[in-house]
């Protein structure tokens, strides 16, 4: 900015956009004074590099203004919980999976967890046929992030949304 570029030869744009063409720093300085605005470098990286002749302040507010608006469009990705248990009814079953599969479209991710007590631990296999179902009912919107595991006496999946579809 201003004073602070050190190159023999710069490209100089105007506060309307128009090209004055190459010119010292020197010289866009001097008519950067002259209409009382700044010499920005906008960039630095090409050949010649590129300064525009803008208020600095005014750049400066209107690209904080354009990186919140960015910031606030963007979407935080959440992990969501679904808790079932071995014998969880056919009906709350449908009702979880309509949960998940709305979080899922939000862009969210969702761990199903099935909680085993007492005796349930012996049929393990019954906690996983229903994580398996879970899986090929939610196919159109969600992959399968991690897959069915075992976690002491809870058994853990989760889904990520499917971008492609």
């Amino acid at each position: 900015m201003n004073e602070r570029i050190r190159v023999p030869e710069i490209r100089v744009i105007d506060e309307e956009g128009n090209q004055l063409g190459l010119m010292t720093p020197r010289d866009a300085m001097q008519i950067a004074q002259e209409r009382e605005l700044d010499l920005v470098e906008i960039a630095p990286n090409a050949k010649p590099p590129v300064c525009k002749i803008i208020d600095y302040g005014k750049y400066r507010y209107e690209q904080q203004k354009r990186d919140k608006a960015q910031r606030k469009t963007q979407h935080q990705q959440q992990l969501k919980e679904v808790r079932l248990h071995p014998r969880t009814d056919t009906h709350d079953l449908d009702f979880k999976k309509r949960h998940a599969r709305e979080w899922l479209e939000e862009g969210n991710k969702v761990k199903f967890s099935v909680f085993f007590k007492g005796r349930e631990m012996a049929h393990k296999d019954i906690g996983r046929d229903l994580l398996e179902g879970i899986i090929q009912d939610m196919t159109d919107v969600a992959k399968v992030d991690q897959a069915v595991r075992m976690d002491g006496r809870n058994m853990h999946m989760t889904l990520a949304p499917d971008k492609k579809k």
